[in-house]
């Protein structure tokens, strides 16, 4: 719970600063759509990086060192190209998912500038935020999975919005996103050409060939979030204010399947679960927790989001909206993520893959498709679009 409330005021600050980009989005058409994905590829890549490192720790193969060779050191050289890889990959899929439905864009330079620069500034803060929890947990005798995800999450809002604000600055200068793009698809080329062939990284190789994909298809499902929610740009426009909840309720809805994600995880890798169809006693607790760790949360979202938005001066439905909003909205998410959380960790563990590279990135970026949707859902059931 209180990784939760961590994440969840972190997230209200990245709210705030979504709720002042208003102008930014209207200049820039499209950009709503990269939004989510951006935001989610950092939940994505040190999430799943927090929960390797949780069941590491778990088996007692963490011994705190960054040395290239060892697990935590090729984790981390994972992470980093992971990141320029799917950064890269994010900015394709944000043009030409809204090329095909028609939403007018910033050309295809910007969108990749904004999701490289953005993406390797706010993934160097996230990484070092990562390692320092998981030496942190080592010395205190925390649980690793219990706060990795909401913790990492959060800062992934918190620093990721304005590293991609920022960034759109930088855009009006001449040949400088032409140039990115030349430098960032000659430095994925290098990578793969240079690291993926050494087997003293044997780890590093391991994880971005089974975590490339799914982090790909994990945004594209992230950039369906966006356009769903460009779809119905005027209602937030309309009150900036929930802009406000948006970073908070996806985040925490991702950050609950998160959660239960890598929990169910580390048990499957222990063997005090089993990977059953129907989940067992041992699995309903976790469940269990998961409503009971949800219902204060998005209380906490909607009101406290209301609160801060009405501090700066950004209209809203009004206090009992947004929390009806939160609350009904967050019942459906959680749901969602139990769900996804559950039956991703099986399947993948019985294909003999790791659950702690699968889990998070698919129950994340599931959340802020089917948060998004949720949240609309409401906003139409509330009579507030």
């Amino acid at each position: 719970m209180g990784a939760l409330l961590v994440s969840s005021v972190g997230d209200l600050a990245a709210g705030l600063a979504l709720g002042f980009m208003t102008g930014t989005l209207e200049r820039l058409p499209g950009l709503i759509v990269l939004v989510p994905a951006a935001i989610g590829m950092r939940g994505n890549i040190f999430g799943a990086l927090g929960s390797r490192l949780g069941t590491a720790i778990h088996t007692g193969e963490f011994d705190g060192t960054l040395e290239r060779r060892n697990l935590a050191g090729q984790n981390m050289m994972a992470s980093a190209a992971l990141t320029l890889y799917v950064s890269i990959a994010l900015a394709v899929l944000a043009k030409e998912t809204a090329r095909v439905f028609g939403v007018e864009t910033i050309p295809f330079t910007h969108y990749l500038t904004v999701s490289v620069i953005g993406g390797i500034v706010s993934s160097t803060v996230i990484l070092a935020i990562t390692l320092a929890v998981a030496t942190l947990s080592v010395r205190r005798n925390w649980d690793m999975d219990n706060v990795a995800a909401p913790i990492v999450t959060a800062a992934g809002d918190l620093i990721t919005l304005p590293s991609l604000w920022l960034t759109t600055f930088l855009l009006p200068i001449d040949r400088l996103p032409d140039l990115v793009t030349a430098l960032s698809l000659g430095a994925a080329l290098w990578i793969t050409a240079n690291l993926l062939k050494r087997r003293e990284l044997r780890i590093y190789r391991r994880i971005v060939r089974s975590s490339l994909f799914i982090l790909i298809l994990a945004g594209l499902v992230d950039v369906v979030a966006g356009l769903t929610i460009e779809r119905r740009l005027e209602h937030f426009l309309t009150f900036p204010g929930l802009l406000v909840l948006i970073p908070p309720f996806l985040e925490d809805a991702g950050a609950l399947g998160g959660i239960l994600s890598a929990r169910l995880a580390s048990k499957l890798h222990l063997g005090s679960i089993q990977a059953r169809t129907v989940p067992g006693l041992n699995s309903w607790e976790d469940i269990l927790l998961t409503y009971i760790l949800g219902t204060p949360v998005f209380f906490f979202v909607g009101i406290s989001g209301t609160i801060v938005a009405h501090a700066v001066g950004l209209a809203t439905p009004g206090v009992s909206a947004m929390i009806a909003l939160s609350m009904l909205a967050g019942a459906v998410a959680t749901t969602g993520a139990v769900f996804v959380a559950y039956y991703t960790a099986v399947i993948s563990f019985r294909f003999g893959l790791d659950p702690d590279n699968y889990g998070i990135p698919v129950v994340t970026s599931s959340m802020d498709l089917v948060g998004a949707i949720a949240l609309i859902i409401s906003m139409v059931i509330l009579g507030i679009a």
